[in-house]
């Protein structure tokens, strides 16, 4: 399984708020499942509302997402280039899983593969 580190709060925008692209400077043919992971960074152009950073998960995989497509144009608010993975099916991991994310996609650890798909194991999700 493939990770990709996203900062907060844009990992809990695709699991929780519709967050249904997320953008790269790059477009690489990844396609299908890959654990979402919290990095430890901020996105501090965005406003956060008191006690926000102290109640959100960070260093973590929090869930999962397919991955549909790359694309250099897309009608979303979420969309800003210059290329952008196009997500669908986000699903929350119960507990989040500790972890060191990377830069760019990057192979999940056995180990923590099995958790994630333990934790996922008979749950019902949107297809």
């Amino acid at each position: 399984m493939r990770g990709l580190t996203v900062h907060q709060p844009h990992a809990n925008a695709i699991l929780y708020y519709g967050k249904d692209i997320e953008n790269r400077p790059q477009c690489m043919n990844i396609r299908g499942t890959i654990a979402l992971h919290a990095g430890l960074q901020f996105d501090n152009h965005v406003y956060f509302p008191k006690n926000f950073k102290a109640q959100i998960v960070r260093g973590a995989i929090i869930g999962v997402v397919d991955i549909l497509d790359c694309v250099d144009e897309y009608e979303s608010k979420w969309f800003f280039g210059p290329f952008g993975y196009l997500l669908d099916n986000p699903r929350p991991l119960e507990k989040p899983i500790p972890c060191k994310g990377m830069l760019g996609f990057w192979s999940v650890p056995a180990k923590i593969e099995k958790e994630i798909l333990r934790q996922l194991r008979g749950r019902v999700f949107k297809r």
